[in-house]
Parts: structure tokens; C-alpha cells; sequence
């Protein structure tokens, strides 16, 4: 077996896999309704399958920004937004004539506002769900992890006191 070079680090198949990513950020609207955490999913606007509000990085915003703003046009939602993500999940991205590979960083969002009008109003469903429900819904299987692994315990540092509707799509 040949050694590896002097000052090599092992890598990971999955971060090798992500290096060639492309990269976007996506909000993980929570809120607390009548005593449970519910987090907010969208549907995408070309399969209709089940995600979190997500995009590309906006020039001259952090990261953390983009995704209360996508949270905003994509649900209909706005918050306080933290400046750490809470991991991240691949997904390949339809294209006309191909799909791109996708790291997506998620950036948890207390929810304190339902928006009336929203740009994506109309083209997107929104729904607020328990996230062990949202876990089994969503078909990244990295994003599905992500969601099963909040916790009572974590949810719970997550989410505040107030109560915000849901927005109508």
C-alpha cells in the first residue's frame, strides 16, 4: 500500500464529494405552537418536493442574512436568524440539460413574523410541522438527518415563547 505524503490529512469521502459543491444557504424557520417546536417547510417550485427556504449567497450580505431573506421570499417568514449554521446537507439541483451537486449551510431562525404578502406567495406551498414529521418528508437525506436530530432538549434553546402564524400560501 503506498504512504501517504508527509503533512497529508485524511478526508473524507463526503467532504471530498462537497468540496466540488456548489454552495447555497437555506433558513430553518422555528417557532414554538401550543408548546411544541415546529419548524417551517416550502415546496420547490419545479418538482414540488418538500425543503427548507434556500438560495445562492448575495453579494455584500453574510450568509446568515441570505437566509432570512430567502425565508422571507420563499415562506413568508422573518426572524432573528443565527450567525452559525447547524450543519449542512448535499443535494443535486435540476438543471435543463444536467444537475449540480449543492452544499447547503443551515442557518436557524427564530421566527417572529408572518408576512402578509411575500414575492413567492402563490408559487410555493408553505407548511409549520413537528420536525420528526419534517424529517420523513423531505427527501435529502442529509436534510432529513439534520431535522431528526433536534432534539426536545435542543428544540428547546431553539425556540421562544412567542407564537406566529402561518402564513397563507
Amino acid at each position: 500500500m503506498p504512504k501517504k505524503p508527509l503533512g497529508a490529512k485524511k478526508v473524507s469521502k463526503a467532504k471530498s464529494v462537497a468540496a466540488g459543491a456548489l454552495r447555497q444557504v437555506a433558513a430553518l424557520p422555528m417557532r414554538e405552537q401550543d408548546g411544541r417546536l415546529e419548524v417551517c417547510l416550502v415546496t420547490t417550485r419545479s418538482t414540488g418536493r418538500w425543503t427548507l427556504p434556500k438560495g445562492w449567497p448575495i453579494k455584500g450580505r453574510k450568509d446568515f442574512t441570505a437566509a432570512r431573506i430567502e425565508a422571507e421570499q420563499e415562506a413568508g417568514v422573518t426572524g432573528t436568524p443565527r450567525r452559525k449554521p447547524i450543519g449542512s446537507f448535499l443535494y443535486w439541483k435540476r438543471r435543463a440539460e444536467h444537475f449540480d451537486l449543492v452544499n447547503v449551510a443551515v442557518y436557524p431562525l427564530e421566527a417572529t413574523k408572518a408576512l402578509a404578502t411575500w414575492k413567492e406567495k402563490g408559487e410555493r406551498q408553505v407548511r409549520w410541522v413537528d420536525p420528526g414529521d419534517a424529517s420523513l418528508v423531505v427527501e435529502e437525506p442529509g436534510l432529513a438527518a439534520l431535522l431528526g436530530k433536534l432534539k426536545p432538549k435542543k428544540r428547546a434553546k431553539f425556540a421562544k415563547k412567542r407564537v406566529v402564524p402561518a402564513p397563507t400560501s
